[in-house]
């Protein structure tokens, strides 16, 4: 059997998850502070409610910006856990199959999120 493919596999996700940090990073600097700034600075705390998400979400640039903010801030929390946790877990098996049970957990996560997204805001 050639044990390469397996190293090149988990060479190659490591070079992809590296990256992804840096660019998912990169991209959440302008989301989450352009989200502080505007939910918190320009409305402020106490003037979100019910009725100012319906209507934030009345329009699609929201809703598309809300998603990438949590599924880029999501995305590269789990893989910052995964890679703490690499430094603590040793066997290679266990640790695939940790990266497997974080990834499902990131994408049910981000499809609920999705679904709560799109779905938008019921009034009573």
């Amino acid at each position: 059997m050639n044990q390469s493919k397996p190293i090149q596999d988990q060479t190659r996700l490591e070079a992809i998850s590296w990256k992804w940090m840096r660019y998912s990073g990169l991209l959440l600097i302008p989301l989450a502070w352009g989200h502080v700034l505007i939910q918190d600075v320009l409305v402020g705390v106490h003037q979100i409610d019910l009725d100012y998400v319906a209507m934030r979400w009345a329009t699609l640039g929201w809703r598309l910006y809300d998603f990438l903010l949590l599924a880029f801030a999501f995305a590269h929390g789990m893989n910052g856990l995964r890679q703490v946790l690499q430094d603590y877990i040793r066997p290679p098996a266990r640790m695939r199959r940790l990266t497997a049970i974080l990834f499902g957990v990131w994408l049910l996560i981000s499809l609920i999120g999705a679904a709560a997204i799109l779905g938008g805001v019921r009034q009573p």
